[in-house]
């Protein structure tokens, strides 16, 4: 019982931790670094971080030469262009906006799995998909007065694609998190990551003036590298131990609901009508979306 609660507060942790996250990375990109900048410092120190835990785990099978392409394509899908995308999109957009567009990839998922694995859809999830669409559709072509309108516009379009990117990742990465341990299976997954990241994003890193940081600098960029992408993921790690993945999706809906709160409250971002309809039509369409795979579960 102790260990089922600590499970759902490391859940709970982890997305306290994204929901936060979506203002706090806004605070260290672009003024203090660069996007593609700071992707490299988050992939080499959460790829270090992850080489560094080896030797404390359990001895493991070692990876099928098969399963190599696959863990290739998790690594572009689930870090490089992931990363890529969010990190850059978010600083061009409102919080309020990437974390509801953020919420598409759990509907994005069924149509993923109908392209590569066939599986079947079905009306509600047909019914949810059009709903997820629509409120993500209402947020990217919303106009937004001022000069930075195109901006906020193509940093909707990248974090959609985001979520397009992750829920390919979500999909090819499911077998092989069964099949290996999941520490493991991440190390290599960054690792290659890393390998691809690095040479995109070297100059923009290398051109931050790191002599310059101030201390509200270097926290937002330490919550960025460490708190949302290594300490987010070993909760989320822990808690797969003790939870069913089911009640683990479920924290999903508080990452907007929790990113608007502190997007508004503590740094002003406006919360307008558009983003409540938005909000609505994305949270019924992941509703129908999951209540579509549970009647197909159980036939």
């Amino acid at each position: 019982m102790k260990r089922t609660w600590l499970a759902h507060g490391s859940v709970l942790t982890a997305n306290i931790i994204f929901a936060v996250n979506f203002s706090i990375a806004k605070q260290a990109t672009p003024f203090w670094i660069k996007p593609f900048g700071l992707n490299v410092a988050r992939v080499l120190v959460t790829t270090a971080l992850f080489w560094m835990m080896a030797p404390f785990e359990r001895r493991d099978r070692p990876v099928d030469r098969r399963d190599w392409l696959t863990i290739l394509a998790c690594a572009l899908t689930g870090v490089t262009i992931n990363q890529l995308l969010f990190i850059r999109g978010l600083s061009m957009t409102f919080a309020t906006h990437a974390s509801l567009i953020q919420l598409a990839t759990p509907i994005m998922i069924p149509v993923i799995a109908w392209l590569f694995l066939r599986e079947p859809i079905g009306t509600r999830r047909s019914l949810g998909l059009l709903m997820g669409v629509s409120g993500a559709a209402l947020l990217i072509l919303k106009r937004v007065d001022g000069s930075t309108a195109d901006d906020v516009m193509a940093g909707n379009i990248m974090i959609l694609l985001n979520a397009v990117s992750y829920s390919v990742y979500f999909i090819l990465a499911k077998p092989l998190m069964n099949k290996y341990a999941p520490a493991r299976f991440m190390r290599w997954v960054f690792t290659i990551g890393t390998c691809i990241i690095a040479p995109i994003g070297w100059n923009e890193f290398t051109q931050a003036n790191w002599s310059a940081f101030t201390p509200e600098a270097w926290f937002s960029v330490g919550f960025v590298v460490i708190g949302a992408t290594f300490l987010a993921y070993m909760f989320n790690i822990y808690a797969l131990k003790h939870l069913d993945p089911g009640a683990i999706g479920s924290y999903i809906y508080l990452q907007p609901v929790m990113a608007a709160l502190v997007a508004t409250l503590w740094y002003g971002e406006p919360f307008t009508l558009t983003q409540v309809v938005s909000a609505v039509l994305i949270f019924g369409g992941v509703y129908l979306v999951n209540q579509g795979r549970a009647k197909q579960s159980s036939r």
